[in-house]
């Protein structure tokens, strides 16, 4: 069914509002998947704070344009596209779809909107490769704690020598 101008003027403005507040934007070709894959795909997004549209190209070109983004090449838009908005954890988005293409091979990345720039597919790759938000606040615990430990186990051996010190000497005195 075809779309009115009003209806088209607020798709645009939906997904010119959705580009501007979204930490990432990932283009994905979902050319071949069934309903009930891009059911599972938009559950698995939504549990991650990720919204999936799917929208006319022209529209999306446009709204990308309305929002900054006028060097949106068209082989990004090839085929039919969905749009993943990541609203909470930059990466998301890329990592979730892209975890779903490897179980669902129709499934492809087309690009992204990251930080004010149009990443390629291979940069949209590469986003998605990143560690998530959570695996990096691990790591970044970990090397806060580490010098902690290291301390602590200094300042245990230090202590545990002086005692074992001690015991070798009432041992001495008292053999003596």
């Amino acid at each position: 069914m075809a779309l009115t101008k009003d209806q088209k003027t607020e798709v645009i403005e939906d997904l010119k509002t959705k580009m501007n507040d979204a930490k990432c934007v990932v283009f994905a070709d979902y050319k071949g998947l069934s309903v009930k894959d891009m059911s599972e795909l938009r559950a698995q997004l939504r549990e991650k704070g990720v919204a999936f549209v799917v929208a006319k190209k022209t529209l999306i070109k446009i709204a990308a344009g309305n929002a900054g983004y006028t060097d949106l090449s068209d082989d990004v838009l090839e085929g039919p596209v969905g749009v993943a908005f990541s609203m909470e954890d930059e990466i998301a988005g890329a990592k979730m779809l892209k975890e779903f293409s490897k179980k669902h091979e129709e499934l492809d990345l087309r690009g992204a909107l990251f930080e004010g720039k149009v990443l390629s597919v291979a940069e949209t790759q590469e986003l998605a490769s990143l560690p998530g938000k959570e695996e990096l606040l691990g790591k970044l615990v970990f090397l806060l704690n580490s010098p902690i430990s290291g301390f602590h186990g200094v300042l245990n051996n230090t202590l545990a020598g002086f005692v074992r010190v001690l015991d070798a000497i009432k041992e001495k005195q008292e053999s003596a």
